[in-house]
């Protein structure tokens, strides 16, 4: 992952907007064993993407609310695209093969 040379944002919508500029436009969907794009048509599996950015927001008035953005790299599909995702109570049920690949950055 590339932490050193990742700027800082007050807001998911700035991280968007330099993510998109860097050329991760794709938009991706998270789902139980895979992320999702094309319309929900198309997946990738763990081991088929890597994160290159990883950008954390808390909730401004529970720290429990937990907002990450993830700037992601397929080299296999040439894609780079975004995917948003809460975490906390409001974390999506996905599987552990998952987890552990969004949590290892």
């Amino acid at each position: 992952m590339s932490f050193f040379q990742q700027p800082s944002f007050d807001t998911v919508t700035e991280a968007l907007q330099w993510l998109s500029t860097q050329g991760f436009t794709e938009n991706f969907n998270l789902d139980s064993n895979c992320i999702r794009y094309n319309n929900n048509t198309q997946s990738m599996s763990p081991e088929e993407f890597k994160i290159e950015y990883l950008f954390r927001f808390e909730g401004d008035t529970d720290p429990g609310d937990e907002d990450i953005v993830y700037g992601i790299k397929s080299e296999i599909y040439n894609i780079k695209g975004v995917l948003t995702s809460a975490f906390g109570i409001y974390a999506d049920s996905i599987s552990s093969e998952m987890i552990k690949k969004l949590s290892t950055h």
